[in-house]
Order: C-alpha cells, then structure tokens, then sequence
C-alpha cells in the first residue's frame, strides 16, 4: 500500500519545475493524515486505498513541470470547494463513517490553512509559466473506482465508464479545442491490450475545484483538463498492482502530453 505519496520528505506537497508548458498534478494520491487528524480517524486502511488515487504520482513524469500532494483527502479535499474540502459528516464522503469524534473547529481550520496554502502556491507556479510560456496546460491526474459491487462481482458498465475520463467541463474558450482534440488524440496512440484506450469526456467527470479555478483564473492563458482513469491498472479492493499496464498508461500519458505541447505551439498568441 503506498504511504505518503511515496515521499520521505514531511512537506505536504512536492513541486518539481521544469521548461514546459505542460504541468502534471496528482493531488489525490496523497496517504498521509497529521497526527491530530490521525488520532481521531477511524477509517479502515481498505476503505481509505479505494477513494484515494494511489499510485497515479507515478504518471507525473509524462510533463517537467509536477505537483504531487501527499496528504490524504481524508484530511483535506483539495479539489473541492473549500467549504467542502473537509469531510465532517459520512455524506460528505459517500456515507463513510470516518471519525471517532467530531472535529474539532481548530482542527478543521489548520486543515484548510493547507488548502490556502495550497492555491497560493499553485498561483505562482501557473503565473510563472504564463511569464515564461505564455500558455499553459494542467493535466491533473486521478483515478475512479469500477467494481462498486464488491471484489467478486461484476465491473461497472463500460459504456458508462471510460477507460480515461476526460473533465473538461469548465474550459472556456475556442483557443483551447486544438489542445483538447490533440490530447484525446495522443491519447489513443498507444495502444493497451492490442486497442486503442477507450477516451471519452465528461462521461463519469466533468472536473473538479482545482480545474475549474484553474480555468476560471487563467482563461485563454491556462487551461486544465481532469484526467480521470479508470482504475484498470490496480485491483481497488486489494491495492494489488498491474505493473505492465502502469507502464502502458504511462506512455499512453506521454503521447497525450506530446500532442499537447506541439498544439500548444502550433496556436501559441506570441
């Protein structure tokens, strides 16, 4: 089971630069809980491993430019509005019973002390790359679960579940459609099993907090796009890994964001 993002540092999140337009996100794959959250929190490890999005820090690699949270969103959600980012009640986190006690108001404002801290600094980095680029592309990687009827029954209706879900709900903007087209079209070079990946938008997920500020903020200077895989490459129930189709999605992950930087200077206003 994968423990803080796999990092050894004790910051909450890593940013790593480089000269790219392309910026890569995993701000769910995070496991780690303070320790006044920790102490308080009742939820087994299984329930935890099927709603986080382990192991998606591992495709960051596909852009120079990566964020990568390592606290859980147990703790706090960062892609969610932040009235909504800490899950107090069960049916702010599908119906799991999370807490031994109620939390406290101290301890739920030092929670969304790290989601400040948290937009801030992404502003800077995106205010950055709009200095050097120009223009810029988030993909803010995550994962979803598909066999909701326990470890033994049946996956989730194909039809309604992409293999990569596209959330691009909240980009505004004709500039951007070249982007789009040439990232869902990168996409499908690579083939996984011998086929093309089955890539579709805003079927399950049309994007959450983080792209949509991100798109609201930077409009035809940034853009996000959620990029929401289906949990093909682990079994969600066990947290077992497919390590060869971890490494396909990854390239999968490269073409996609190879397209995007040669569409991205093919349109660029400057």
């Amino acid at each position: 089971m994968p423990t803080d993002g796999d990092s050894t540092s004790n910051t909450p999140w890593t940013i790593e630069r480089g000269h790219d337009p392309v910026l890569a996100t995993a701000i769910h794959a995070g496991y780690r809980l303070r320790e006044e959250v920790a102490t308080v929190f009742r939820l087994p490890e299984h329930h935890r491993l099927r709603e986080e999005d382990p192991f998606t820090d591992r495709w960051v690699g596909v852009a120079a430019n990566s964020v990568v949270v390592h606290q859980s969103r147990f703790e706090v959600d960062l892609n969610r509005p932040r009235d909504k980012a800490v899950y107090r009640r069960p049916e702010d986190a599908w119906g799991l019973d999370m807490w031994h006690v109620e939390l406290s108001d101290g301890l739920v404002t030092r929670s969304l002390d790290l989601y400040d801290a948290f937009y801030h600094e992404l502003g800077r980095v995106f205010d950055e790359l709009v200095e050097v680029h120009g223009r810029f592309v988030v993909l803010d990687i995550h994962s979803y679960n598909h066999r909701r009827s326990g470890p033994e029954g049946p996956a989730d209706d194909a039809d309604a579940n992409p293999e990569i879900n596209l959330g691009t709900e909240s980009v505004e903007g004709a500039e951007w459609e070249p982007v789009l087209d040439a990232f869902a079209r990168g996409l499908t070079r690579i083939p996984l099993d011998d086929r093309p990946v089955d890539v579709r938008s805003n079927v399950r997920f049309r994007g959450g907090n983080m792209a949509r500020w991100i798109n609201a903020r930077y409009g035809s200077r940034g853009c996000a796009i959620a990029v929401e895989m289906k949990k093909i490459f682990m079994d969600e129930w066990t947290g077992h890994v497919d390590e060869h189709r971890m490494a396909t999605i990854g390239r999968i992950l490269e073409s996609g964001a190879a397209e995007v930087r040669e569409a991205l200077a093919e349109s660029s206003p400057r």
